[in-house]
């Protein structure tokens, strides 16, 4: 470590954490992870503004949150081996990376908080010690976690199964995508690389339930195979991308481009839930406005950082794909 380090405040059970120390990793950047502690917490929260983790710490001293924007920042640090490329494809990415951190992350939740054997292992790492499912259950992060689940629209056990076989089924796409390429895009990594490995180390390969030990590609990209990138490679251009991004664009036109327009409504009408129709289920979330303020990055992205020409070819793109709510536009 250096003087120059960035320090990464958060938890291993922490999806974003491990997002974040995904990308440092990839950047090549020189840091370390740290737990905020009693003696620094109430400092880490007022500056970086969020009760939240992970939070960086720069080597300007800085503490800033949300890891879509700090990989914007790293990317100008590091652009050699930045992590949204340039142009239309950065949009693609950023469109990816939004359907993964803000629909699958749900996944993570119920994972976590519906199956006693995560719940309880989760506590025991954060308090350092073995604890009975009876105990584990009592933790303040314990009882919070079936609100969130509730919040995120996997209540009941119809959605519970559903998203699931959903989980599953992006797995499947991704390795048949590793039997081809490096990388979910190609042969280099992007900000959809982070979100996956991310979940992996997190949650899904890390934790007892589930077992993911036939997907034998994901399981050693996890391991190793994804941490070995030396800074070459070439993505799949845009529009084609990879089968990968294909299924997970399917996913976003089938599933997540309902709900985040209906949250969108709902914020607007000052609405504190709303209802949509989920894998043929009517079912019940939280209106957020972090998915809106996330939505509006992409629209930004597209607005100011394209040419007309490539701009018309994104949003025609999108559009085509039943995905104009991240183009700027309301339809479905």
């Amino acid at each position: 470590m250096t003087r120059d380090a960035y320090v990464l405040y958060g938890a291993n059970f922490s999806l974003f954490t491990r997002k974040l120390q995904a990308a440092l990793r990839f950047y090549g950047a020189d840091f370390r992870l740290e737990r905020k502690q009693p003696r620094n917490a109430d400092e880490i929260e007022r500056r970086a503004g969020t009760h939240q983790v992970p939070v960086l710490q720069t080597p300007e001293n800085w503490l800033i949150a949300d890891t879509t924007p700090i990989l914007d920042l790293l990317d100008g640090r590091f652009p050699r081996r930045r992590l949204f490329p340039e142009g239309p494809l950065g949009v693609l990415v950023h469109v990816a990376e939004e359907i993964l951190d803000e629909w699958f992350a749900r996944v993570m939740v119920h994972f976590c908080w519906h199956y006693d054997e995560n719940t309880r292992h989760i506590v025991a790492e954060l308090l350092g010690h073995e604890v009975s499912v009876a105990e584990a259950r009592e933790h303040p992060l314990a009882k919070w976690g079936p609100r969130s689940c509730r919040a995120t629209g996997t209540e009941s056990a119809w959605q519970q199964k559903k998203a699931e076989e959903e989980y599953f089924a992006l797995l499947d796409a991704l390795e048949r995508q590793l039997g081809t390429t490096r990388f979910a895009l190609g042969d280099r990594p992007t900000a959809v690389d982070t979100i996956l490995l991310g979940g992996l180390r997190a949650h899904t390969n890390a934790d007892p339930v589930p077992d993911l030990s036939r997907f034998e590609r994901i399981v050693a990209w996890d391991a190793r195979e994804a941490d070995r990138w030396d800074g070459d490679g070439e993505l799949a251009a845009f529009p084609d991308s990879t089968p990968f991004v294909a299924h997970l664009l399917d996913v976003g036109r089938t599933c997540y481009a309902p709900f985040v327009l209906a949250n969108a409504a709902a914020l607007a009408a000052g609405q504190k839930a709303f209802r949509i129709e989920t894998y043929g289920e009517e079912t019940s979330y939280l209106a957020r406005p972090y998915p809106e303020q996330s939505r509006r990055m992409i629209h930004e992205r597209i607005a100011s950082r394209l040419s007309d020409a490539d701009r018309r070819r994104v949003v025609e793109f999108l559009e085509a794909r039943g995905l104009g709510c991240f183009a700027g536009s309301e339809r479905r």
